[in-house]
């Protein structure tokens, strides 16, 4: 998984969707604990989830701090003025004209199209 994928989003939800697989491969590895090589693998496996886990609640930690920071620094007209709805309408679709006019392509033409071209440059 990218890095940034991993991290964008809400990484407090995906800290306990890691965290939870990390737990059942830790069960897995105790069902499985006769079998030497697939009781390593489960536990490596276990232990990799649990890490990313607990880093993206880290991360998650210190992304709510650092927000808190920045809000606590705006005045609060102006953190009252991106907060509110109409702004993020605004935002909306203006995300929306801009990318609107990148998103539709210019249609191919077809051959009767380019076929009149060739007869008409005539």
């Amino acid at each position: 998984m990218v890095l940034q994928r991993m991290l964008s989003g809400d990484p407090s939800k995906s800290s306990k969707v890691y965290l939870a697989i990390g737990a059942l491969s830790l069960v897995k590895a105790i069902a499985v604990r006769k079998d030497r090589d697939r009781f390593r693998r489960e536990l490596m496996d276990a232990g990799l989830f649990l890490g990313v886990g607990l880093l993206l609640r880290r991360f998650s930690r210190m992304k709510a701090q650092k927000r808190q920071e920045l809000e606590s620094q705006l005045p609060d007209w102006a953190a009252e003025m991106v907060t509110s709805e109409a702004a993020s309408n605004g935002l909306q679709q203006l995300a929306k004209r801009q990318l609107g006019r990148r998103s539709e392509p210019e249609p191919e033409p077809r051959l009767r199209d380019r076929a009149r071209r060739v007869v008409s440059s005539r």
